[in-house]
């Protein structure tokens, strides 16, 4: 049962976990999770979602076989605060990662008072796993890396790659030839290993094939020890500048972005064929999603946002509603969900089916498994829009409520052009 207390930011969850209606039996240990993140991918970006030139087989097949939700929303238009909501289950502005995203130079992070999901699932005897981007912080010594919020094992960048030199982004062939300008006043950015720093920079055309690597390893482990874990896989693709390893470069019809876009699709592959090997595809829910919409300015190095108004950086539709599926084969039915949700919702589903007992928690996001177990109707009514930049005397920007939506702002990124 979870208690709901309505209050200004929204409601407010505190939950007890019991048992999960409409959950088919599983085996006695616990779910798998996988959790994989996408960078600026639009809500039109993909096949299943109507575009008509990429090439995503991996996500589409998933699509297929899983549950494709058409009103999934991230809970920022931006990088750092929608990857904050998605590890707490609360609000970027109740957990203090607002607005704009942490920088090489910035001193704060995800405030270590948070209970990230990596946290809660690791008392309950989860292995926990986070590979790719992290952008949450660094801090003094690494105080905010992900080895100090509930991840035991990290390998990844602490920010995104664009933050820093062009040396980091396009050196190492075959990458595009080096396009607009340096700033070689900021720090290249480092590969690490928990805390430790293994390169600087990496070669970002050889990242995604070690990410793959690391993920799949950390997989087998844990399912030859017999022990559940959470992975949580947050790719650089396809945020601007985009990138590929060799055997991507070229690959597609839609350019570098659709180079990035085939590798992140091959990745999710590795990921689900991983899962089947090891015989344990039908003990794990995958969940993908993006961060935020898509970057226009870029143009078509920048994603689509769809039949989407405006794109990353808006409160307007196409800066948060982005693609999702869930994948849980045995448990979730094929299909598409009109419910709406959101990925402040990731926590507190994961939380319930992992058979988390009561939590002094309290939390923007709703359980989302009686959508995953056959409800087109959520826990959901609303939802808040709060803008990327900073405006005390503006507050929300929008409010979701069912099918219907209030601006209240309607203020666009100066650096995003309308979807037609």
């Amino acid at each position: 049962m979870s208690g709901i207390v309505h209050g200004l930011l929204g409601p407010l969850v505190i939950f007890a976990l019991v048992g999960v209606p409409g959950l088919q039996a599983v085996s006695a240990q616990p779910p798998n999770f996988v959790l994989i993140f996408a960078d600026d991918l639009g809500f039109g970006d993909l096949g299943c979602y109507g575009h008509p030139t990429t090439l995503s087989p991996n996500l589409d097949q998933m699509a297929v076989s899983g549950l494709r939700f058409t009103n999934f929303y991230s809970s920022s238009p931006i990088c750092s605060p929608s990857r904050a909501a998605l590890l707490t289950g609360r609000l970027p502005i109740r957990s203090g990662v607002f607005p704009g995203v942490f920088y090489p130079g910035s001193r704060g992070g995800l405030p270590l008072n948070e209970t990230t999901v990596a946290e809660i699932l690791r008392t309950l005897g989860y292995r926990t796993a986070t590979i790719g981007k992290w952008h949450l912080g660094y801090g003094a010594k690494g105080k905010y890396l992900p080895t100090h919020q509930g991840f035991d094992y990290w390998f990844g960048v602490p920010y995104s790659h664009n933050q820093g030199p062009c040396m980091n982004l396009t050196c190492f062939p075959p990458a595009t030839p080096c396009f607009g300008t340096c700033d070689v006043g900021i720090v290249p950015l480092p590969l690490m290993s928990g805390t430790h720093i293994l390169e600087q920079p990496p070669d970002l055309t050889l990242l995604t094939p070690r990410y793959n690597e690391a993920a799949v390893d950390f997989m087998r482990k844990q399912s030859r020890a017999g022990q559940p874990f959470l992975l949580y896989y947050a790719s650089h693709h396809t945020h601007y500048p985009q990138f590929a390893s060799a055997a991507f470069t070229n690959a597609s019809q839609r350019g570098p972005f659709g180079d990035a876009l085939l590798e992140f699709d091959h990745s999710v592959g590795l990921i689900l064929n991983t899962l089947r090997t090891l015989g344990i595809e039908n003990n794990t829910l995958v969940f993908f999603t993006s961060d935020n919409g898509p970057e226009l300015m870029r143009v078509d190095r920048g994603g689509e946002a769809g039949c989407l108004k405006c794109g990353k950086g808006t409160t307007y539709e196409g800066g948060v509603r982005v693609p999702a599926i869930a994948y849980w084969p045995g448990h979730i039915h094929p299909g598409v969900t009109n419910a709406l949700a959101s990925t402040l919702d990731l926590l507190p589903t994961m939380a319930r089916l992992a058979g988390a007992r009561p939590l002094p928690l309290m939390l923007d996001g709703t359980d989302l498994s009686p959508v995953l177990f056959g409800s087109d109707t959520s826990g959901r009514q609303t939802l808040l829009y709060y803008p990327s930049a900073p405006r005390p005397e503006h507050g929300v920007h929008a409010v979701r409520g069912g099918k219907y939506k209030a601006h209240f702002y309607t203020e666009g990124l100066w650096t995003a052009h309308t979807s037609a």
